[in-house]
């Protein structure tokens, strides 16, 4: 059983009196010994961590957000706090910054991007960005994970989730993604060895983990590559290094998704079950 320390941190009500409990385990190297003690704000049931908060508000990831409240950049109801373990009620008012955090319901939006539209949330260079097709997907702001080359077409996938949004961007966590690639030439069997093998572009060696001519394809201009590298530009340097110009590029899987039933410029929410599938990555 955690000790816990019950503190009202607004509205000038006298604080509650706090308790201390001595949590005993089995016999062994921690006998005896308290367990860490975890602070709490209010007196509502429905008690969060505050890390939590700050992650389901889209600003960053659980471990991001220690190191924020570590740093005293957050407040809870007009006070710094930088306790980790800290939990609020639903609530409160957290901030971080000058910006109030709102714990938005977290959403999952997944569209087959066309060609011609940015990655970008709001770029006054261009006019059309990848936010116009999902304007009216909901009303929780949601932003792209990753990104799309402006004549790049296929998946890419919007949330305000910012703990899956650190695993599929994070290269520790590999993601998986297939692309559609058509070349201005047919790829040599050659040239498609050594990519298989490996090839070192200027920031270091890049190895796919498939490679192959799509079926049907007899001119060999048509290729599957699977990768899981998120480096900018990968694939279209890649065939670039051997003088090849990708004239199509298309990302039709990634990280589990496909672009099953989702017609080029529109949008889907996920499935729960992919939502699930997305939280067990590791």
């Amino acid at each position: 059983m955690k000790k816990e320390k019950n503190q009202d941190l607004g509205n000038n009500k006298r604080e509650k009196p706090e308790y201390r409990k001595k949590t005993y385990s089995k016999p062994g190297s921690n006998f005896g010994k308290e367990k860490k003690e975890i602070k709490t704000v209010g007196a509502d049931s429905n008690l969060i961590r505050l890390n939590k908060y700050i992650a389901d508000a889209g600003i960053c990831s659980r471990r991001e957000a220690d190191k924020l409240i570590s740093a005293g950049v957050v407040t809870v109801n007009g006070k710094i706090v930088t306790e980790l373990g800290t939990k609020v009620n639903p609530g409160d008012k957290v901030t971080f910054g000058d910006q109030r955090l709102s714990r938005e319901k977290l959403r999952y939006v997944l569209l087959n991007k066309p060609k011609g539209f940015v990655t970008s949330v709001d770029d006054p260079h261009h006019e059309k960005t990848v936010m116009h097709l999902v304007a009216n997907a909901c009303k929780e702001r949601i932003y792209p994970v990753g990104r799309l080359d402006r004549n790049t077409t296929g998946l890419l996938l919007f949330t305000n989730d910012g703990e899956i949004t650190k695993k599929l961007t994070h290269p520790r966590y590999g993601i998986k993604k297939i692309y559609h690639v058509i070349l201005d030439k047919p790829l040599s069997k050659t040239n498609k060895t050594e990519i298989m093998n490996g090839i070192e572009l200027e920031d270091g060696l890049i190895k796919v983990d498939a490679i192959e001519y799509v079926e049907g394809g007899l001119t060999r201009k048509e290729i599957g590559i699977e990768l899981h590298s998120g480096k900018n530009r990968i694939v279209r340097r890649i065939f670039e290094k051997f003088g090849y110009r990708v004239v199509k590029l298309d990302r039709v899987y990634y990280a589990g998704l496909t672009k099953k039933n989702l017609p080029r410029g529109t949008w889907r929410l996920l499935e729960q079950k992919e939502i699930n599938m997305l939280k067990m990555l590791s």
